[in-house]
């Protein structure tokens, strides 16, 4: 393979595993919090993949000096980790690890929007008509959604995950900004320096939350497991993957992939947690892969090069 095909297919395998890794997220979440308050979580999550950011900080502060990327690299930490997890958090305490994926998969319509007012980035039609069947396929799998144990407000829970991928879209942009003058990894680091400071901040708040019940019984040990596994695998490994391939693709592009998340989180959580879905979930789980790889093919693809 040659050195251009290899560099033009390298972001899609860091998104395509970036993926992999935040679907498991939504189901390490809700064990975690079987047994942790939601800002308890987020703080020893973050502050698990912060250590090992901590040789970049001296790098991170030095590029900080400069406002222009102090102002759009402090909203975006904001944005994401602080209000895109604590909207999440909160929503997988009310909605099924499933189900908050499915619209986690509204974050490419949104991003695709927000780059073509903000970034000036234009989108083909074979790629808005992949999305709009991805959309479908998520709206159909929502619908066959069920209340449960584990699931005992779904619309409340849905709602607060929509606010989520608000957030998640202002981060995806400014990302896609500050790619051009930062390597994925210092991105990487500034959110997870943000993430401890602020749900450390959250957690000495005098606020209890009752514990996530699950629709299994999982090991005392499991949702320490699943705290480490959220820091290191998913926060540190999967953020510096997906800001690798969002700095070599356009963010509705990059955005694109995420709607993979409900389909393999919906798998998941079927085979983890003993989670319900139905034969229609599985026929509109198809539409959701086709729609991704819809907008990820032919004309739509050479418009991201130029891009990359």
């Amino acid at each position: 393979m040659s050195p251009s095909a290899r560099s033009s297919i390298l972001p899609h395998l860091a998104l395509m595993l970036s993926m992999l890794v935040w679907s498991s997220t939504f189901i390490g979440l809700k064990i975690a919090l079987s047994a942790y308050s939601p800002a308890s979580a987020m703080a020893l999550r973050m502050g698990s993949a912060a250590l090992l950011c901590l040789p970049l900080l001296p790098r991170l502060l030095r590029a900080m000096k400069h406002p222009a990327v102090r102002r759009v690299l402090l909203f975006g930490v904001l944005c994401e980790p602080c209000l895109y997890f604590l909207c999440e958090t909160s929503a997988l305490r009310h909605t099924s690890s499933a189900q908050a994926g499915m619209v986690l998969a509204l974050l490419p319509l949104t991003a695709a929007a927000g780059a073509r007012l903000f970034l000036g980035e234009n989108m083909e039609g074979r790629a808005w008509l992949g999305f709009a069947l991805a959309l479908f396929g998520v709206i159909w799998i929502s619908c066959g959604g069920e209340v449960s144990e584990s699931s005992p407000a779904p619309l409340l829970g849905n709602a607060l995950e929509a606010l989520a991928v608000l957030c998640a879209t202002g981060y995806t942009l400014c990302m896609r900004k500050l790619s051009a003058v930062l390597p994925p990894l210092l991105l990487t680091a500034a959110m997870t320096f943000a993430g401890t400071l602020f749900f450390s901040a959250l957690s000495l708040l005098p606020f209890s939350a009752e514990p996530v019940r699950l629709a299994v019984t999982v090991p005392d040990w499991m949702p320490a497991a699943a705290i480490l596994y959220l820091g290191i695998a998913a926060t540190f490994g999967g953020y510096g993957l997906y800001n690798y391939g969002i700095a070599r693709l356009s963010a509705g592009r990059a955005a694109a992939y995420t709607n993979l998340i409900p389909v393999i989180t919906l798998f998941m959580g079927v085979f983890c947690l003993n989670e319900h879905m139905t034969p229609a979930q599985y026929l509109a789980s198809v539409l959701v892969v086709a729609g991704v790889m819809l907008s990820q093919s032919g004309r739509a693809l050479r418009e991201e090069h130029a891009h990359a």
